[in-house]
């Protein structure tokens, strides 16, 4: 999808074979009026003999061929084996190293996958009443989101009520929302492929002094965050100072990374991190998503 374009299409079984000029991709029959669609050149097989026959005149004479490992399935590596006697090399760092960095046209799809979630979330306080159920409440912003224009949720919209806020991979379920429970949200929209990821943390009523305190650090936190974000910095250092700001006043209740880059999928391979080597660039997109983790009462994030 990166290197193609292709916004519409599955192209299971399907192969782009990139060369430094130009770029080919080999398309069954099923997705060939997708395929048509990016402008490329397109060889197109109808059985999967034809495509191995065509996939082994393409790959003839080549002695080293570059193939994304952290996106090929075994059977996948073991089909281009079979095709050519070429030398593999991984190359799917360069591929993510270049993903990092997005055109104007990637980020003006983030820009849009970002307006409508962030819209969704405008209109959670009409959506919201008591008894209702974390999955119904999913099941509202999934519908929400596509109808403002997503073609579908980024991954598995995450709904909390209470103290589930605090498990940091809940699972939506049955929990019935009640009166002064936290509600989070941890949810991101898919626009022509590019996606957003947000978490939202409410109170449903009035929200009690200790969990306005937590909102207002959380907040001050991630402000930390976002004045120092600039071309050049080293990504760890972001991290280390949300974190020791954190500490200082809930220690030990930030366990997790400070972010990580969206793009075509939501952890896009990079991390502000405590462990990261990252140096941050101009055009790479990060989510900064500090929290304070309460097993007694929830979550901010």
């Amino acid at each position: 999808l990166y290197v193609t374009g292709f916004v519409s299409g599955l192209f299971e079984g399907c192969i782009a074979v990139v060369y430094p000029d130009h770029l080919e991709v080999l398309s069954s029959a099923l997705e060939e009026e997708s395929a048509r669609k990016g402008g490329h050149e397109i060889s197109v097989f109808k059985t999967k003999e034809e495509g191995e026959k065509i996939l082994k005149e393409k790959l003839k004479g080549l002695s080293k061929i570059g193939i994304n490992a952290d996106e090929l399935t075994h059977a996948s590596y073991l089909k281009l084996e079979k095709a050519s006697q070429a030398e593999f090399v991984d190359v799917s760092q360069a591929i993510q190293k270049a993903r990092l960095i997005k055109d104007v046209d990637e980020i003006q799809r983030i820009k849009k996958a970002c307006n409508i979630i962030s819209e969704v979330a405008d209109d959670v306080p009409d959506l919201v009443r008591e008894g209702m159920s974390e999955l119904e409440l999913s099941a509202e912003l999934n519908y929400l989101m596509q109808k403002k224009g997503a073609s579908r949720p980024a991954f598995r919209t995450v709904v909390c009520f209470g103290k589930n806020a605090s498990e940091p991979h809940h699972s939506s379920g049955g929990t019935k929302l009640r009166r002064g429970d936290f509600v989070l949200l941890d949810m991101g929209a898919e626009y022509e492929r590019y996606v957003s990821d947000i978490t939202r943390t409410y109170v449903f009523g009035e929200a009690s002094p200790e969990q306005e305190k937590m909102y207002e650090t959380v907040l001050e936190s991630q402000k930390i965050a976002l004045d120092m974000l600039r071309d050049g910095i080293e990504a760890r250092p972001v991290h280390s100072s949300v974190k020791e700001f954190l500490d200082s006043r809930y220690k030990g209740r930030f366990i997790h990374g400070l972010g990580h880059s969206i793009g075509l999928t939501v952890h896009d391979g990079g991390r502000m991190a405590i462990d990261s080597d990252l140096v941050l660039k101009k055009g790479m997109v990060f989510t900064v998503e500090p929290s304070v983790f309460n097993d007694k009462i929830g979550v901010f994030r």
